[in-house]
């Protein structure tokens, strides 16, 4: 048995970055801010978050720089050249589920307030 899954909460680091494609395909790249409740500095941990179809909407309409979002996924890890023309990888997590955390103040008051796939 194998288990592939990830829960965090934290704040969007900017605002989603979304993509629709020919095929109807809805894509959302997006950074999560999660600080460590036992660290001893102020620097958050920084995730990369990938975001599909209808969850990626639902993103896009209401997730804004600084919004406290829960998410829970799966870690996968990407691969990619360079600019040096060197092989380099990157953690990713495919978001499955998304709730919006914040408050009204936060938030459109008709977001709607947790969205899975």
């Amino acid at each position: 048995m194998t288990i592939n899954l990830v829960n965090l909460v934290g704040r969007a680091g900017g605002d989603p970055e979304v993509r629709y494609f020919e095929s109807g395909s809805v894509l959302c790249n997006l950074t999560l801010a999660v600080n460590r409740p036992t660290s001893r500095t102020d620097q958050p941990d920084w995730f990369n978050l990938e975001i599909w179809g209808k969850t990626a909407e639902v993103a896009a309409n209401y997730v804004k720089k600084g919004s406290l979002l829960g998410i829970q996924g799966t870690l996968k890890i990407e691969t990619f050249t360079n600019r040096n023309g060197h092989e380099s990888s990157k953690p990713v997590i495919r978001v499955n589920r998304l709730d919006l955390l914040g408050s009204k103040r936060d938030v459109d008051p008709n977001a709607v307030a947790g969205y899975n796939e």
